[in-house]
């Protein structure tokens, strides 16, 4: 397994530059045999509490309404297993922006049991605007970008 270089400098540092969390229903489809939850349903699980997310900040409209001038295209997206997760445990999706770019973001993931104290996957991944008619990458909106960086506390040098 690859090393998740985003979790820095350690790992409880890191978890604790979160802001939002959501919680995750895990449904009985998105098991195995064994009851193991099945490594694909955690990028489910990003994609949900991206969207949550952007909600939680008024800007899930904006960024991702069928009738917007652009679309959000996932770049690339990375998932680290640390522990197994089950059927009918409980976990909470910590999400956050780590970087703002001109036309894509950043965004990190960390799924968790709090319950059993478990981290059960972390995950980073790009996300890019695009233009539905240029098909190419389009700077995202000042309204958009203020409501991010006054979430997350960023400082902005521009």
């Amino acid at each position: 397994m690859g090393k998740a270089t985003y979790i820095q400098p350690d790992l409880e540092r890191w978890m604790k530059t979160f802001h939002f969390e959501t919680d995750i229903k895990i449904r009985y489809c998105e098991t195995d045999m064994s009851g193991h939850v099945n490594n694909v349903s955690y990028l489910i699980y990003f994609e949900q509490g991206r969207i949550d997310y952007f909600d939680r900040l008024d800007i899930g409209d904006e960024v991702l309404h069928d009738k917007a001038e652009f679309m959000v295209v996932t770049a690339d997206i990375t998932c680290h297993y640390h522990n197994e997760l089950f059927f009918r445990e409980n976990p909470t999706l910590l999400v956050r922006v780590a970087r703002l770019g001109n036309t894509s973001m950043d965004i990190e993931y960390c799924l968790v049991v709090k319950d059993k104290n478990k981290v059960a996957a972390t995950g980073s991944g790009t996300i890019v605007l695009v233009g539905k008619e240029t098909k190419r990458s389009t700077p995202i909106p000042s309204q958009v970008r203020e409501r991010i960086i006054k979430f997350e506390q960023m400082e902005m040098t521009m």
